[in-house]
């Protein structure tokens, strides 16, 4: 039997430990058990039991207080992350060998480690290797991404993650809950976003002909491919959470060797029930 995992990624302050718990929260309530390991050296507290906790093994203010590394808060990140490249055994024996496994894996948010670092591509090649299927879950906050500009960072962010990882990958707008109503129509063009609207809306506010081009070609590449699109997370609203569990669990086949539907949003059907997600929301 496999095991199913999802490396729940983002920056800092997305909303990484809150969407675990409230996912752990949403799967008990469906009698599905789902498991956390923390991997975050940095993390000070969380809301969740987890199965296993980094910082039993490293912990970043202990690397920064070494005298001999002379580290900061970035760099002993960085330390600790491959320190554990190095003990993935310390992580085996944490996990066991359940079969059907479920299990979330809370991420550090340094931008660094889904870029030009293997540590993360290490880790998922490991899972991979203990018959884990493993989907990337990318999230960004709603908050942040109101404007086309800190959209498009967005979705770079999110796109590195993808060709760094070479999983599938779900990414999703967190904190939807927080958004004034205003907020929430606004941002619902970025939802499935025609990315060449969003450039000739943002491009007034370009000078320089060369970045207007290089924002034109990144536009293009996003849109031509269909690269990169975002699903609302409202830990208020359980029909959304379970939107999101679907559509991971389809990326990694969960429960194959049961009747499974394909989730129940088609690609041709996404756009209604974005506006019936925001008709709900503004009625309320």
């Amino acid at each position: 039997m496999p095991r199913y995992a999802q490396l729940v990624m983002g920056p800092a302050g997305s909303g990484k430990s809150t969407y675990c718990s409230t996912m752990v929260q949403h799967c008990e309530a469906l009698n599905r058990s789902v498991q956390v390991v923390n991997l975050d050296p940095a993390a000070e507290h969380f809301n969740y039991p987890v199965m296993a906790d980094i910082r039993e093994l490293i912990e970043v203010d202990d690397v920064m207080e070494d005298g001999s590394l002379r580290f900061g808060p970035n760099g002993g990140l960085v330390f600790c992350m491959e320190y554990f490249a190095n003990n993935f055994d310390w992580l085996e024996n944490c996990l066991g060998h359940v079969e059907d496994d479920y299990i979330l894996f809370d991420c550090p948010g340094q931008i660094e480690l889904y870029t030009h670092l293997p540590v993360m591509k290490q880790l998922v090649q490991q899972l991979e290797q203990w018959e884990f299927r493993v989907c990337g879950v990318f999230l960004v906050d709603s908050q942040f991404m109101v404007e086309s500009f800190k959209f498009i960072s967005g979705i770079l962010a999110a796109l590195s993650a993808m060709i760094s990882l070479e999983i599938p990958q779900v990414n999703i707008m967190t904190k939807m809950d927080l958004l004034s109503k205003k907020a929430k129509k606004e941002i619902e063009k970025f939802l499935d976003p025609e990315m060449y609207s969003l450039l000739e809306d943002s491009t007034g506010d370009l000078r320089s002909q060369k970045f207007k081009k290089l924002t034109k070609a990144v536009c293009g590449l996003i849109d031509d491919y269909s690269m990169v699109r975002f699903l609302p997370y409202d830990q208020s609203d359980e029909e959304s959470m379970n939107i999101v569990l679907q559509h991971i669990d389809f990326a990694i086949q969960y429960g194959e060797d049961l009747e499974f539907k394909e989730p129940k949003e088609q690609e041709e059907e996404s756009s209604s029930m974005f506006d019936e997600y925001f008709q709900d929301r503004q009625s309320e």
